[in-house]
């Protein structure tokens, strides 16, 4: 109990309590701007702890893409995005040049349109025909060469398709040599000879001269075949498989190799890369 005393004007009075104690102390009471007690100075257009300012305003929301670069990376994407898209532009002016009907525009600018079309965007109209080629096609070649004492051999088959097959599959960027210079050539000469393999005309001597130059040289580059002597005579010859139905077709076809062989060729000095010594 709290001891009693008797003040100068004769009355009774408890000592003085703690401030912590009185229930109407400053700290009995609660905290101003505490947790279900309006503060003082929070008016009722107030935020609170989570004001911003005193004025009441936002920040500005952050800034993205080419805004929140600085100044001259901003120039540099610029520019950047103006050259894609030019570049996108002449594109596709070429190609509607290449396919749209002769007109005065492509006939005046038929070089530049197939010089930028052909090379790497090459058109082939097959997928759409009515009966799209079917089959695979592999060329391959053998080699008569001469060793270092005299004696003439004959090498196997080298699948020079597959070694193509090979280099294209997974690149990402294969090139057009890759893709289309031995198949190119090999139609090339099927158009210019006829079934008893013989050229015709001054364009099926031509295409077998094509077709040698390539066949040597890719002896010579990946096989490695004139190391063990020199090439003289080159022999090429075209496998066939048809391509097997899907299981849901009721066609039927062969899936047997059908080989066309052609005569062997005599390799001349020129055709080499050192000539045939």
């Amino acid at each position: 109990m709290p001891e009693r005393k008797r003040d100068g004007a004769g009355m009774d009075a408890y000592d003085e309590e703690p401030e912590a104690l009185r229930p109407d102390g400053p700290a009995g009471a609660r905290r101003a701007g505490g947790p279900g007690t309006p503060s003082e100075d929070t008016g009722p257009g107030d935020t609170g702890p989570g004001d911003t300012g005193g004025d009441g305003a936002a920040e500005p929301a952050p800034r993205a893409g080419l805004a929140a670069l600085a100044p001259r990376y901003r120039l540099v994407a610029g520019g950047a995005l103006a050259v894609v898209a030019a570049v996108a532009a002449v594109h596709l002016g070429m190609v509607f040049l290449s396919l749209a009907p002769a007109n005065t525009v492509s006939k005046r600018h038929a070089k530049a349109v197939e010089g930028w079309v052909y090379p790497e965007f090459e058109q082939n109209w097959k997928l759409f025909a009515p009966n799209p080629l079917q089959q695979n096609v592999a060329v391959q070649v053998r080699a008569q060469v001469r060793g270092g004492d005299g004696d003439l051999r004959t090498t196997g088959w080298t699948d020079l398709s597959a070694e193509d097959g090979a280099a294209i599959d997974g690149n990402l960027l294969p090139s057009h040599t890759q893709q289309n210079e031995l198949r190119r050539a090999w139609d090339f000469l099927g158009t210019t000879h006829g079934t008893d393999n013989r050229p015709l005309g001054v364009r099926g001597a031509l295409s077998e001269q094509y077709v040698r130059r390539i066949v040597v040289l890719r002896l010579r580059r990946d096989e490695g075949i004139d190391r063990a002597g020199t090439i003289e005579r080159v022999q090429v010859r075209s496998r066939t498989v048809n391509v097997t139905p899907p299981e849901w077709s009721r066609e039927k076809v062969s899936t047997s190799p059908a080989y066309r062989v052609l005569p062997w060729w005599t390799v001349t000095g020129d055709e080499t890369e050192a000539g045939a010594r």
